[in-house]
């Protein structure tokens, strides 16, 4: 029968290529018809997919919203991708549905916020709409330049899911779980034989030989069938080919499994999922990965700074010799000693000696050590008898003693992008202590 007596969003499925796994229609129906009937969540349905709630500065608000969660635990941000993927949804509604507008919010505040580390997605859903999944899919990828993302699928990730898990660093999916599904599908209705048992006939009048192509009134011609499956196989297209990239395997090998979805031990076979394991466990796992990794990037070695130091020396002493045989000098010793006496003879240097020093032995050119050093605090130096006789202590030194935690650590204060002593003077030569290894 004709269907303008559904729910809009009934409609917004209807006859509209879809990422869903076929097996599950009833779940996604269900869904839908409880969203559309049920007070509250279609009020939720009206005001997630209104224009004012896709603000980006009102969108999370002063307080928390029940229906956009944003749950950061030990550093590691969980974000739900649960349910009926939708469109233009700009909320979360427990196991039902989940809309991709909610996800990317929450995804560019995670990326944005200090205290997050990574990001978890916690996949359970049978896919969803086309319009929005891929787009989103390339901003998970991105992001995850940025910060660890790990896709649990606990317990699918199917087709709409999928493309979003697989964006993610990585996949683990629960042993009574699932991935897969990755194709497209679309249907067409043709009341036509019902209308004629009842005696009703339809008339079309329309202006444009396609306007009325793929209307339930009649039957589906084979050049429009023809025209819709070619947009279907370009969705396909998309779907494999992206897939392919964000798991390191071949298009072909996506193409071949021909929209098959996979329990977790052919997951990993497939090379659909990275491991199996159960979600908590997982997470626990997560967490402590996170936590180490931020421990090797907030600290190195005496061994690996001598090595950086040496290496920086080397490389300026080499680049002041060139230099010097640029502007004519027989051994590029008078440019390295117009360096050293530009750097220690500045009225920033005086103040900070031994961080002048410093950028004397990197090798830093004069002008980039005077920028450097004016941004570094002035050094203290040690009363008479403190210290052994032309002794000073560097501003770096002084502030170990004094117990301040954020020297050669992150600050926590969200925006604060100073960097430690030892860190500018590395930046200004352009080294990353990190390289040292």
């Amino acid at each position: 029968m004709p269907t303008n007596n559904l729910h809009p969003l009934a409609q917004a499925f209807s006859g509209e290529p879809l990422l869903i796994e076929p097996a599950k229609v009833d779940v996604i129906a269900s869904t839908i018809q409880y969203l559309s009937t049920d007070p509250d969540a279609a009020k939720l349905l009206n005001e997630g997919m209104s224009a004012a709630s896709m603000q980006a500065d009102e969108f999370w608000g002063r307080d928390e919203h029940p229906y956009r969660p944003y749950v950061v635990h030990n550093g590691v941000l969980q974000i739900p991708v649960q349910g009926t993927l939708l469109n233009r949804f700009s909320y979360q509604f427990g196991r039902w549905a989940t809309g991709y507008k909610y996800i990317e919010m929450a995804l560019a505040r995670g990326v944005a916020d200090p205290q997050v580390k990574a990001i978890a997605l916690i996949c359970d859903s049978p896919g969803g709409e086309v319009a929005g999944c891929f787009e989103l899919a390339d901003k998970i990828y991105e992001a995850r330049q940025e910060k660890p993302i790990r896709a649990f699928a606990a317990d699918h990730a199917y087709s709409a899911a999928y493309a979003l898990a697989s964006s993610a660093t990585d996949v683990v999916v629960t042993r009574s779980g699932g991935t897969g599904s990755v194709g497209v599908v679309t249907a067409h209705i043709d009341v036509s034989g019902a209308m004629e048992r009842m005696g009703i006939k339809m008339t079309l009048i329309y202006a444009g030989k396609h306007k009325v192509d793929g209307n339930a009134y009649e039957k589906l011609p084979d050049s429009v069938k023809d025209r819709i499956q070619g947009r279907i196989d370009k969705i396909y297209g998309s779907f494999t080919g992206m897939v392919a990239r964000n798991r390191g395997i071949e298009d072909k090998d996506v193409r071949a499994t021909e929209a098959l979805t996979y329990d977790a031990q052919d997951s990993t076979a497939q090379g659909f999922a990275d491991r199996i394991g159960a979600l908590d466990e997982e997470m626990v796992i997560f967490t402590q990965e996170v936590a180490e990794a931020e421990d090797e990037q907030m600290s190195f070695t005496q061994e690996q700074m001598d090595a950086a130091i040496s290496a920086a020396k080397a490389e300026g002493h080499a680049a002041g010799l060139a230099e010097g045989k640029s502007q004519g000098t027989n051994d590029g010793m008078t440019a390295e000693r117009e360096r050293v006496t530009a750097i220690m003879g500045s009225d920033e240097a005086k103040k900070r000696p031994a961080a002048a020093q410093m950028m004397v032995d990197l090798g830093v050119p004069a002008d980039k050590a005077s920028e450097q050093l004016a941004k570094l605090p002035e050094e203290a130096v040690a009363p008479k008898g403190d210290a052994p006789k032309g002794k000073q202590k560097s501003g770096f030194e002084a502030a170990m003693e004094n117990g301040n935690p954020n020297v050669g650590a992150e600050t926590g204060d969200e925006g604060n992008d100073q960097m430690s002593v030892p860190d500018s003077i590395f930046a200004s030569a352009g080294y990353s202590p990190a390289k040292a290894n």
